[in-house]
């Protein structure tokens, strides 16, 4: 019995492989019209990209000038040169 299960899971493997290893076909052509779908959808995540990189540059500032506000105070009130060396 042992030795039937090591057989069937040894062409199981090897069937795994052969199925793992086969290559898909090359996509079809795109036509005009999907190019020009492709272009416009890569337009917009780039528009979406711009946007949220504006928003996250703002909220970045918002909280920065939060923590000088609250924390940053006393901080930046002591010398620059008079820390230990």
């Amino acid at each position: 019995m042992r030795v039937t299960l090591k057989v069937v899971a040894t062409v199981c493997a090897i069937a795994l492989g052969a199925v793992a290893s086969a290559k898909l076909p090359p996509p079809a052509p795109m036509n005009d019209e999907q190019k020009a779908k492709a272009e416009e959808a890569k337009a917009k995540a780039a528009e979406g990209a711009k946007k949220e990189a504006e928003q996250l540059a703002k909220a970045q500032d918002r909280a920065a000038e939060h923590y000088k506000k609250s924390k940053g105070i006393a901080a930046a009130a002591t010398k620059p040169g008079s820390g230990k060396k």
